[in-house]
């Protein structure tokens, strides 16, 4: 007697929906209307005669049910994207499907793609940078690069590099700073913060005990390279954050604004999908990418995450 199963499409939508905990963001992912994913995951509710999401003002979140019945929608994804990847010559040609954020695409890795095309040069590269969750294998990605403080349990997490934190502003909001003396005075600048960093100016406070800043105010932007773009247009101090600053303050147009640098309690982790290693394509990208990586990940402080060191 043949399988039972609801409608496929509304299942996937389903998935996303679920993953994303929003109908608009997995109409984005599946390119089609946020009408078409509710009108798709209220007949699925129809068909299996259960509540899947609750539906507030404010968002939707999973019933009960609906998060129990996830668990098993993705595995069957996943198994299904994993037997397709495992057939004979399955598009051994397709690109190697990176996500990353933004800011790390720009200011770290485009720049240094050139070099891999120069060693692999049939080899293509796929880099998605839209802020979304990504789900291995159903998403299709081979690796994404991740800023968290740990590896997460049950995925192949290998550490990149970690970031310093060290104030940047314009040369001439540099010297805006100084007093008579010529000391800058940091507590006079206007701080330029990032919503969306885990971490920004309270933990280089904390670390560096600086008296008499204010870390609440200032100008606050979503993004770390807005922050430095207002930085670099003399709208205040940013939290630069090696290596991603290195090419502003090599050119000029960021300086320090202090010369303590702390490390930061996270770092960038390359999360490789299930079957990275069965394409020798991935293997050679994934060493090559962690070499590239490797001269930045500077020594961890004997005193941990957040330590006082030397400016570099």
């Amino acid at each position: 007697m043949p399988l039972r199963l609801p409608p496929l499409p509304a299942l996937r939508f389903f998935e996303a929906a679920g993953r994303h905990q929003s109908f608009k963001l997995a109409a984005a992912e599946l390119n089609v209307t946020p009408s078409a994913i509710s009108h798709g995951i209220v007949g699925l509710e129809q068909a299996l005669g259960v509540e899947l999401f609750v539906r507030e003002p404010r968002g939707i979140s999973l019933t009960t049910t609906g998060a129990d019945y996830l668990s098993y929608v993705a595995e069957a994804f996943s198994l299904i994207a994993i037997g397709t990847q495992r057939l004979p010559n399955h598009r051994a040609d397709r690109p190697i499907a990176l996500s990353c954020a933004p800011t790390f695409a720009s200011r770290w890795l485009l720049q240094r793609l050139a070099g891999f095309r120069e060693r692999w040069a049939k080899v293509s590269v796929s880099v998605d940078t839209s802020h979304r969750q990504v789900g291995f294998p159903v998403d299709g990605f081979d690796f994404a690069i991740r800023l968290s403080r740990s590896p997460v349990a049950g995925a192949a997490w290998t550490r990149l590099f970690g970031e310093r934190f060290v104030p940047v502003c314009s040369p001439v909001y540099l010297e805006s700073l100084r007093d008579g003396h010529g000391n800058i005075r940091l507590e006079h600048a206007t701080l330029i913060h990032v919503n969306a960093a885990s971490e920004d100016w309270q933990a280089w406070l904390d670390a560096t005990g600086a008296n008499g800043i204010e870390a609440t105010g200032g100008l606050s932007v979503d993004t770390i390279q807005l922050a430095f773009e207002a930085a670099a247009m003399g709208l205040g101090v940013a939290l630069g954050r090696r290596p991603l600053v290195d090419s502003d303050l090599a050119s000029g147009a960021l300086v320090e604004a202090s010369s303590d640098t702390i490390d930061s309690a996270g770092a960038y982790w390359l999360v490789s999908a299930e079957n990275a290693d069965r394409r020798p394509e991935l293997c050679d990208f994934k060493r090559w990418l962690i070499g590239e990586a490797g001269q930045f990940d500077a020594p961890v402080d004997a005193n941990g995450p957040g330590s006082r060191t030397a400016s570099s």
